[in-house]
């Protein structure tokens, strides 16, 4: 019996996705060799990366558009280097948003490339919020946002209009909603919440942003020598990059990101509900800026923690205790999280309060 895992990340992926990829370790498209030890030149293995990268682009409805998807490796902490490394000019200034843990991550690195200006923050209230009242300048080289926030359960539900490239940390709530993706220069997103296992990044990025720095860019940070490299320029994680294609092709076949957007919507109406009915409980976030991936909240009377504990343990419910920097419980709802277990966690904080 799977427990229900609402772990942050590596996190939750379909069944499917567990048993097509846990098969092609033992035989990958019955060649009689394991995926993890085909040739990355292989014709078998070049056509999955072509496809990854042809389906990242359609399913954010990118085709034709002038973008160029890629799956590179180093997890989004490279893309805080590679993005100020391609975009930053020498003597320029980027805009940044800072609305939780990794977007100060992306700050800090992009400082050590030039004037990065802070536009908006919401530090002062333990990131609780989205701050709306901002203004990205004009002379920027590049507006940078982080979508979503895994450790204090925010997400930004809109997005503002820039007139300079906008580049965002989409790694926890990628192909999770509906959006108009072309008002994006470049969007990257860590594998290991919605897409995959812990290995790539995907990159996907609008190719007439690039070469404007005047920097000399060493080969492997440089997002035009992937794209002339075809997402090879080194050897690519393969493993992660085909168990995400395998995840692409579920989303597309279980009705695209429309479709997964509405079971997510239903998914964090459900327990949200719960959590602002139930006596016990209280949320962590501004109302309107909860994130519909990771759900926040505290027992407002500590007492019950060890009762609500065993209960939720009991339940084969895993990966709920919250990060330390807000403590009580996190709930990561994403893409391929049934709404079932949702149900599950939900009987189990009715049943907390019942008995309290």
């Amino acid at each position: 019996m799977k427990k229900h895992n609402f772990s942050a990340g590596p996190s939750i992926l379909p069944q499917e996705v567990f048993e097509k990829s846990a098969q092609a370790v033992l035989n990958f498209n019955n060649l009689g060799l394991s995926i993890l030890e085909i040739s990355h030149r292989s014709k078998d293995f070049v056509a999955v990366m072509e496809e990854a990268r042809s389906l990242a682009l359609e399913l954010l409805g990118l085709e034709n558009k002038g973008y160029q998807a890629l799956f590179l490796s180093g997890g989004a902490s490279m893309e805080f280097v590679r993005v100020p490394y391609n975009l930053l000019k020498e003597n320029g200034k980027a805009a940044y948003l800072d609305t939780g843990t990794w977007a100060a991550g992306a700050i800090k690195e992009a400082k050590r490339f030039g004037n990065t200006e802070i536009i908006g923050s919401s530090k002062e209230a333990n990131y609780t919020y989205i701050p709306k009242d901002f203004t990205v300048p004009t002379d920027a080289d590049y507006f940078h946002c982080t979508s979503n926030n895994t450790i204090f359960g925010t997400q930004m539900h809109s997005f503002p209009e820039t007139g300079v490239p906008m580049v965002c940390d989409m790694s926890s709530d990628i192909f999770s909603r509906e959006l108009d993706f072309s008002k994006f220069g470049l969007i990257y997103a860590g594998a290991q919440k919605n897409m995959g296992p812990a290995g790539t990044t995907l990159v996907v990025v609008k190719e007439d942003i690039l070469d404007k720095t005047g920097r000399a860019i060493p080969g492997i940070m440089d997002y035009g020598q992937h794209i002339a490299k075809e997402s090879m320029y080194n050897t690519p994680p393969v493993f992660p990059v085909y168990t995400s294609l395998l995840t692409l092709q579920w989303i597309k076949n279980n009705g695209g990101v429309a479709a997964v957007e509405k079971k997510n919507n239903a998914k964090a109406e459900l327990l949200y509900n719960e959590i602002d009915r139930n006596t016990l409980f209280t949320g962590t976030a501004n109302k309107e800026d909860r994130s519909k991936m990771n759900v926040t909240f505290l027992l407002k009377d500590e007492k019950y923690t060890e009762q609500f504990d065993k209960l939720w343990k009991s339940a084969d419910i895993s990966g709920l205790n919250g990060h330390r920097s807000v403590g009580g419980y996190r709930a990561s709802i994403y893409n391929a999280m049934p709404i079932e277990s949702v149900k599950v966690l939900v009987d189990v904080m009715q049943e907390l309060e019942r008995n309290a």
